[in-house]
């Protein structure tokens, strides 16, 4: 690809694409996509900017499955909403957001009590009296104090007002429809604060009364971790809304692997920390590890997601497991990667006594199908112990 030598550093350092200077031809780069996928804009240093779209390998569809599931493995599908017309990221997840969120809204704002502290001049639910002494000993009036307000100005609203103005804020172009419908739900959720950039994002939890919401909200939360703005060396900073394929498919394995030993004994245990030595100086975080009940490890598992084969891939993998295993005192271990970066096999190790399991996933299967390739990787994990 030509591209002027500034602009090529400036892509180089916003790390979105593996690129380099072409060592054959003057002028060009090298450019590939790398683990990231989505819409970002890449503002250079003299005021400029690059647009850069990255389109996931996997069907748009079954990529916000793989989102949903990760966030509540018995909620939404994305299977129900048809988003192929959309050729982007972006607009798809866009439409997808603003038909749920319009959806929760068509019976009004949500409301709920929100706890407030104040300052007063009357009694309005309880006195703080630590505050009060602290702050007006000695004093009648104002009163610190503590009430539960019923408002629509609760978590759940706030963050779809936040989505909304997220999406619109964004790089690339909205369906006309979509930011129509964006914009009117910004109208309507104008009485929930905004969110400071930057801040954590409210807590909601799923209740009865919150139900119509649900999908909506999750679909919030993964638009406010999508969306990103980053500063980068040489003051080139990066606006968009990306998601790592890597943790994608971690989430979704790791999620997935779960769910299947929900209902067995003993449980599961997501990026848990062990150590390779006896000085506890060697730390080693695997993606998966079921135990027994007494804490005992029973299996331990690996998602490698990789959009290419660089060098050395896969024996890293493979040594990486053989230290679990071994930390763990585990016969057999498992990689699971994304179907086309590794076949299936299995490594048995010399002088070790140790198994190393590899799996592949069709990501394009539909999702029942996506998870019986799960299921069958979970039997493996539970055979080894029986």
């Amino acid at each position: 690809m030509a591209l002027d030598d500034v602009t090529g550093r400036a892509l180089a350092r916003s790390r979105l694409l593996d690129i380099a200077p072409d060592p054959e031809v003057a002028g060009n780069w090298r450019v590939r996509a790398g683990n990231k996928v989505g819409v970002a804009a890449v503002h250079m240093p003299d005021g400029s900017s690059v647009i850069l779209r990255i389109a996931p390998k996997v069907p748009i569809a079954r990529l916000l499955f793989l989102l949903g599931f990760s966030r509540s493995p018995k909620g939404w599908r994305s299977e129900h909403v048809q988003v192929d017309s959309d050729e982007d990221l972006l607009p798809a997840f866009a439409r997808l957001f603003a038909m749920e969120a319009d959806e929760a809204l068509r019976q009004g704002l949500l409301k709920g009590y929100r706890t407030t502290d104040e300052t007063a001049l009357v009694v309005r639910g309880r006195i703080r009296l630590g505050d009060q002494l602290s702050r007006r000993y000695g004093q009648l009036i104002p009163l610190e104090i503590t009430h539960d307000e019923y408002t629509t100005d609760i978590a759940e609203n706030q963050l779809l007002r936040a989505a909304c103005e997220a999406l619109l804020r964004l790089p690339g172009r909205l369906p006309p429809d979509v930011r129509g419908v964006l914009l009117r739900l910004r109208v309507r959720l104008a009485e929930a604060s905004p969110l400071t950039r930057g801040g954590r994002l409210p807590v909601w939890r799923p209740s009865r009364l919150n139900a119509r919401y649900q999908v909506a909200l999750r679909l919030a939360e993964l638009v406010l971790h999508g969306c990103s703005v980053e500063h980068r060396s040489g003051d080139v900073t990066v606006q968009g809304f990306l998601f790592d394929m890597a943790k994608v498919f971690e989430d979704f394995v790791t999620t997935a692997l779960r769910e299947e030993f929900a209902h067995g004994d003993g449980y599961c245990v997501l990026q848990a920390t062990h150590y390779l030595d006896d000085r506890n100086a060697i730390r080693l975080i695997p993606d998966f590890v079921r135990y027994d009940r007494a804490g005992t490890p029973l299996a331990v598992a690996d998602a490698k997601y990789k959009a290419q084969k660089p060098e050395g891939f896969p024996d890293a993998d493979l040594y990486q497991m053989l230290a679990y295993c071994t930390a763990l005192n585990l016969a057999e271990g498992h990689l699971v990667y994304a179907k086309g970066n590794a076949p299936h096999g299995a490594h048995r190790v010399r002088h070790a006594g140790i198994t190393i399991h590899q799996h592949a996933l069709d990501l394009e299967l539909p999702p029942p199908a996506l998870l019986g390739q799960v299921g069958d990787i979970a039997d493996h994990l539970a055979a080894a112990v029986r």
